[in-house]
């Protein structure tokens, strides 16, 4: 069943959300569209290890429907010449795709980073194989601004990265 708008909350993670995140993060059709520091399998110690990052970074939040983390959303300011940037990733659990809980995540996030960090561009870099994630970005007002050939290789093949932008002053 589709519903067209889910309730959900974004929230700071607790020790709590372990089992949760486990739970939901173990999924191959999520790995497969991001780094290899997500992996499949992903188990207890790989919860661990991510919460005791996210509890603390200022710019990690879950994603929450009914008490349980069914995701995460982050913003990742960049340091040095890019210090006015921050890099966006985002990963749902499958059973809550299509809920229309990301773009909205999204746009929430973009505020809290434009209002929160001293950035003035906001990126994200989806896989040229995630035609999903590319109209989520697009639902939410980022437009496509670069595409790098065969940068990415994962699972034994290239792919293109695509760079999705948007820009504090188009908000």
């Amino acid at each position: 069943m589709r519903i067209s708008e889910m309730k959900f909350i974004l929230r700071k993670f607790k020790e709590s959300d372990l089992a949760s995140l486990v739970k939901y993060a173990n999924n191959y059709n999520i790995a497969k569209f991001l780094t290899n520091m997500f992996p499949h399998p992903y188990t207890e110690e790989n919860g661990k290890d991510y919460l005791s990052l996210a509890i603390n970074h200022p710019g990690i939040f879950a994603i929450d429907v009914d008490g349980e983390v069914v995701g995460s959303i982050g913003l990742f300011p960049q340091t040095d010449i890019h210090q006015k940037s921050a890099e966006l990733g985002y990963w749902l659990a499958e059973p809550f795709w299509g809920n229309g809980i990301v773009p909205q995540a999204i746009g929430e996030i973009v505020e809290y980073g434009f209002k929160t960090f001293d950035i003035v561009r906001i990126y994200a870099r989806p896989f040229s194989t995630n035609r999903a994630s590319q109209r989520v970005l697009e639902k939410a007002g980022f437009t496509c601004e670069a595409r790098h050939k065969k940068a990415l290789y994962k699972n034994g093949e290239f792919m293109d990265e695509l760079v999705y932008v948007m820009f504090k002053d188009e908000c």
